[in-house]
């Protein structure tokens, strides 16, 4: 499914977990730790949380598109607290915000390859960015924490913007301040709402990677090309170059 009859790629905007990190090493255990705050020590009430929050018990991982594999901690909050107030919920979300900032920047375990195929991409003259329904301070704190920083030259949250994915406006910001057109961007996620996000944004790729918690049936339909991790992109980016008119 091509996004856009683009010519040249120039910039790449990721998604972060799943996608740069591992999701499950890094994101179970916190999951759980928020849910057992959620339930007061209730064990059997915080699995309950966690599996409402889509993960599987079964498989041992979160599925794709679920709650906290997709969402916003507005979304774990909405789901986990129906009960509170909007004032009491706003709390609970700077409450969640601060922990996973902490936790999920110390936790963070990056995908195999991480940081040799993130410098290539640059060294190959590629703008790079993040974009993650996580906060723009947990994004920049697992940056700083993986030694990433001075690879990106946007970091971008949920809360950098009006609407998280999968609304356009976090590749519409990415372009804005590269300064580059949204078809020169390839969108590269783990889960459906990043692609989808990159065709609501008319951005030039919008590609697949299956380093995180969704299946190629997941996703093939919504990507012009599906990977096993980003580790291949380097690779499927030159041959496209010198295969594009």
């Amino acid at each position: 499914m091509r996004t856009v009859q683009s010519g040249e790629i120039r910039g790449i905007l990721f998604d972060k977990d799943g996608t740069l990190v591992d999701f499950n090493k890094t994101w179970f255990g916190i999951t759980m730790e928020l849910a057992q705050m959620a339930a007061k020590g209730d064990e059997t009430r915080a699995k309950a949380l966690v599996e409402a929050g889509g993960y599987d018990w079964e498989m041992q991982k979160f599925r794709g598109g679920s709650v906290v594999a997709a969402g916003t901690i507005n979304d774990v909050v909405d789901l986990w607290h129906p009960e509170l107030t909007l004032e009491e919920k706003r709390e609970r979300i700077r409450d969640y915000d601060n922990y996973t900032v902490q936790e999920g920047s110390r936790r963070a375990v990056g995908v195999d390859g991480l940081h040799a195929t993130l410098e290539l991409l640059v060294a190959q003259g590629f703008v790079l960015g993040i974009a993650t329904n996580d906060s723009e301070a947990g994004a920049r704190a697992t940056a700083e924490a993986l030694g990433l920083s001075s690879l990106f030259a946007v970091m971008i949250g949920y809360d950098s913007v009006a609407r998280a994915k999968p609304h356009a406006d976090q590749l519409h910001l990415f372009a804005s301040k590269t300064g580059l057109p949204v078809e020169s961007v390839a969108m590269v996620g783990d889960n459906s709402h990043d692609l989808e996000m990159a065709h609501a944004a008319g951005a030039g790729l919008a590609i697949g990677v299956l380093s995180g918690n969704s299946t190629l049936d997941d996703l093939a339909h919504l990507s012009d090309a599906i990977l096993g991790s980003i580790a291949e992109l380097p690779e499927f980016l030159e041959k496209r170059a010198k295969s594009t008119p």
